[in-house]
């Protein structure tokens, strides 16, 4: 990997070298299956197919707060995708997500399988489907998704914009550091004067839009994110501060982060979930 200054890109850029880096394992050009996998199917109306990321994490917290009102068919398997090591290209994930990308949902309590992908589609089709965490009215279902939309757009900047280059490069750049952190502390300075205007990011009551972007930058308040708490002086925004400990303290919110969870604590990792007593003896 070319770094310095002094590189000049080519007329035709070409694959001709691996990119270096966290991820240079499962990093290509090209889309669509690289081997034949099965996906595994549970006895739940809804198959999750994820790893424990935060667009991993806003799905299961988002089927654990349904599980909570009493939504029954919200029972789901959670099926490990272990991204690392290239899961996301078995066939049988391309044919639900052709993105390659986690999470990916199948809904098979209907008459024919409907696949899901992109997060935020899932979010939007769960809470359509069962009726919960979007308001009815026009005025705050539109707040609702200006920021769930919101959080699709600006959370590409925090991950693999600043955590990317902040945490996983191959080399420190200055420029793109600088250049990130710039971006994400504008968003978190975004998100804090919403939040000084209101409980949570649509008004009085939680939504999914709360439950898309707590993850990422609810995670990197707490300091779960890139170990970046301290560098963008998170402890500056009060009001993100005072909405993601509210967030945080939902039960459904910590279950939801166990799940499909591979690092940490083994007290706090689910890594498959097929029933609620897979939480038993864990938190």
């Amino acid at each position: 990997m070319t770094d310095t200054i002094d590189y000049v890109p080519p007329k035709v850029w070409t694959w001709a070298k691996p990119s270096g880096g966290h991820f240079a394992s499962i990093n290509r050009p090209i889309a669509g299956p690289t081997h034949d996998k099965a996906l595994p199917v549970g006895r739940h109306p809804l198959q999750l197919y994820s790893l424990g990321t935060p667009n991993g994490i806003k799905v299961t917290v988002m089927l654990e707060e349904l599980l909570a009102l009493g939504h029954t068919g919200a029972e789901y398997d959670a099926w490990l995708i272990n991204i690392g090591e290239g899961d996301q290209f078995g066939s049988g994930f391309v044919a639900i997500n052709p993105n390659s990308k986690i999470p990916a949902l199948l809904d098979r309590s209907g008459p024919e399988p409907i696949r899901v992908f992109e997060s935020g589609s899932i979010l939007l089709y769960l809470a359509e489907k069962f009726g919960a965490f979007l308001p009815e009215d026009i005025a705050g279902r539109t707040e609702a998704l200006n920021w769930l939309f919101w959080q699709m757009g600006s959370a590409p900047y925090l991950g693999g914009g600043f955590g990317h280059f902040y945490s996983y490069a191959p080399t420190k750049i200055e420029y793109a550091i600088d250049r990130f952190a710039m971006e994400v502390k504008r968003q978190l300075d975004v998100l804090d004067r919403r939040l000084a205007e209101s409980a949570y990011l649509a008004g009085d009551d939680y939504t999914i839009a709360d439950i898309a972007v707590f993850p990422w930058y609810g995670g990197l308040i707490k300091g779960w994110q890139y170990d970046a708490a301290e560098f963008l002086s998170v402890q500056d925004y009060k009001n993100v501060q005072r909405w993601a400990e509210a967030v945080y303290a939902r039960p459904a919110v910590k279950r939801g982060r166990m799940v499909n969870r591979v690092r940490g604590e083994p007290a706090e990792q689910v890594r498959e979930r097929h029933d609620a007593s897979d939480f038993d003896g864990k938190g």
